[in-house]
Parts: structure tokens; C-alpha cells; sequence
């Protein structure tokens, strides 16, 4: 699978957090930790992991005598893939309208308004910028 098109679920979620959290970990190491946090068997966990590795989310590699997994997509691309989904999905690519549903449900503090405005201002000086290269 395109790593610009992989979509996690809510369990390949909690796995991947896992292993950007400590890895290279072993299978054993994950299992136990999965184990602890939401009580998975062995086998729930190692089915994801192989489910993750079709989609070349997770690698296996080894190292020190012993097999270990690695993500292959960092969480900051995760993340970001997961938004993109979302807003093509649910707001029909409208970035305005996202912020729109979500500014409507919870309020925003004083320093996240701040923070939007910030990044604002900065994309709109990029827009420009690249707005004279065009000309």
C-alpha cells in the first residue's frame, strides 16, 4: 500500500504508538506491552502487527540474535495521512469547514487562537512568496 494513501484502525493506532514509543521492539516485547495497556492476547497483537506489515507500516528487522519490528511511517506522516483521509472523507476537502466543525463544538483558548493566527500569517506570506515566483 501507498504509504500516502495508509489509513490505520483504532487497535493499529495503539500498536504503532508502541513501536514509535521503543523501537526496535520484539514481538514479545510488544505483546507484553499491548498485553499490560489494553489486555491483548498474543495473538490479537500479532495478527496486527502482520496486518500492518501488508501495509508496510511496520518492518521486521534483526539485529542482536533476534527478530524486532520498526515502524515505517513516522507519526508525524500517520498523522497527517489520517487528516487528509479525514477531510476528503467528511468535509469534502474543505480545510474551512473542518475548522469550521470543530471551532463550533469546542472552544478554542486564547494561545490555540494565537497559534492559528501564527500559521496563518505564515502560510499566507508563503502564498505570496510563491505567488512572485510565478509572475
Amino acid at each position: 500500500m501507498e504509504k500516502s494513501r495508509l489509513t490505520l484502525t483504532e487497535a493499529e493506532w495503539q500498536v504503532m504508538e508502541c513501536l514509535w514509543q521503543s523501537a526496535p521492539a520484539s514481538g514479545r516485547e510488544v505483546c507484553e506491552t499491548m498485553e499490560k495497556a489494553r489486555g491483548w492476547s498474543r495473538s490479537t497483537t500479532l495478527t496486527l502487527i502482520r496486518r500492518m506489515e501488508a501495509k508496510s507500516a511496520v518492518g521486521e528487522v534483526e539485529g542482536a540474535g533476534r527478530k524486532a519490528f520498526i515502524p515505517l511511517i513516522s507519526r508525524d506522516e500517520a498523522a497527517i495521512n489520517e487528516t487528509e483521509n479525514l477531510l476528503a472523507r467528511i468535509y469534502h476537502g474543505s480545510m474551512g469547514l473542518m475548522l469550521s466543525s470543530f471551532t463550533r463544538k469546542q472552544r478554542l483558548s486564547k494561545s490555540e487562537i494565537d497559534e492559528m493566527y501564527a500559521l496563518l500569517s505564515e502560510l499566507e506570506a508563503q502564498s505570496g512568496k510563491e505567488g512572485d515566483e510565478d509572475a
